[in-house]
């Protein structure tokens, strides 16, 4: 099998949709006959991310590209950055809205679950302009 590029659209601030992309990777990864931690780790990851760029940025991206032996991830958002990544990434640590978190989101374990979940994860972000998420999860045989 070559590579297989996806593409989706997140929308800011709708929780109704937040989650479409991650839920049609895994039901692709499914059809493509993908091992099942190799989808649940894709699945959490880009599931965690999708909920962020919703909560943080004003919607954003996905594009992935799925190899045989690993799938790669970018998600890029139009959100204000991360100013300082270093605490983001700290179990619990959220900068979520009352409104967000009366919702059940914006726990703070988005960017520590993605980095537990994925096997490379690499951030971009640029205050003012927004964040770019590379993640990597490798396939293992089932």
């Amino acid at each position: 099998m070559s590579s297989i590029h996806l593409h989706y659209d997140v929308s800011g601030e709708d929780f109704t949709r937040a989650g479409e992309a991650s839920g049609l990777v895994k039901k692709r990864l499914k059809a493509l006959g993908y091992n099942t931690d190799a989808i649940r780790r894709v699945a959490i990851a880009m599931y965690e991310a999708e909920i962020n760029m919703v909560i943080h940025a004003d919607g954003g991206f996905v594009d992935i590209d799925i190899y045989p032996d690993k799938v790669e991830i970018l998600l890029s958002d139009r959100g204000p950055g991360i100013p300082d990544v270093d605490k983001a990434m700290q179990a619990g640590f959220s900068t979520a809205p009352d409104n967000v978190r009366n919702l059940g989101f914006g726990a703070g374990m988005g960017l520590p679950n993605i980095k537990k979940y994925t096997d490379d994860m690499k951030i971009d972000t640029e205050l003012g302009v927004g964040t770019k998420l590379y993640l990597t999860v490798r396939v293992n045989e089932a």
